[in-house]
């Protein structure tokens, strides 16, 4: 295909960095644009098996404190965030998702929980739902460092790094590139930063990680690959 019908496609503002990048050689921008589509894969697919992992880890744990539809009695009369203004925005997600499968008469807690959203894992640990759960949640993570006076490894510090892994999570899936440094230049730091964060959380939770992904973790081989467009 030709740039400018690539271009008319994608369209010229969404391919301007690419070409700043690439020193407005349009064939190596049409190139690099579908490198980090593929790195963009890559990167989902292991954010995916990790949000799984993560959730069930969860489920898992609030299971044994608080019983099998935990998650739809913390908003319900009587559970943690019933009624607290300060969780407002996770009881609506998790309400409107109860009552629209309640409503289907096809509720489960399983289905329940294929309805939340990454976000929705990752204020588990702010401190106020990681209170307001019992402050259980940190079991899931049974080889995490003990946190010491110059380093502290609590549910604030994987709130943060699920913030980042959220954050390249919401980039993927609105399509934006995670291929570039800054300014505009061919960088893959950021995607391979937030990739040792996957991989240091599945270690904390005690998973290993390369049995998991055997055969679906590519994303050092895509980094090298954008490098030497």
């Amino acid at each position: 295909m030709k740039y400018t019908e690539f271009e008319d496609v994608i369209s010229q503002k969404r391919m301007q960095k690419y070409l700043q990048a690439c020193n407005h050689d349009s064939r190596r921008a049409m190139t690099l644009y579908r490198r980090n589509l593929r790195l963009s894969q890559e990167m989902f697919t292991l954010i995916s098996c990790f949000e799984v992992a993560l959730r069930n880890r969860i489920d898992r744990e609030m299971s044994r404190h608080f019983g099998a539809d935990w998650l739809r009695d913390l908003v319900l009369p009587g559970g943690a965030f019933y009624g607290n203004p300060r969780v407002e925005k996770t009881c609506k997600i998790i309400t409107k998702a109860y009552r629209n499968l309640d409503e289907c008469g096809v509720y489960s807690h399983s289905k329940l929980l294929s309805e939340m959203e990454f976000g929705v894992w990752k204020y588990m640990f702010n401190n106020l739902q990681y209170g307001l759960c019992g402050r259980h949640l940190l079991r899931i993570f049974p080889n995490k460092p003990k946190s010491t006076r110059l380093s502290q490894i609590d549910n604030s510090k994987i709130f943060l790094e699920l913030d980042y892994i959220n954050n390249i999570r919401n980039r993927i899936a609105h399509h934006e590139p995670i291929c570039f440094g800054n300014p505009a230049c061919v960088d893959t730091t950021y995607t391979l930063n937030n990739y040792a964060r996957i991989m240091t959380l599945f270690r904390w939770m005690g998973i290993e990680a390369g049995s998991l992904l055997y055969g679906l973790d590519h994303v050092g081989a895509e980094c090298g690959k954008i490098m030497c467009v």
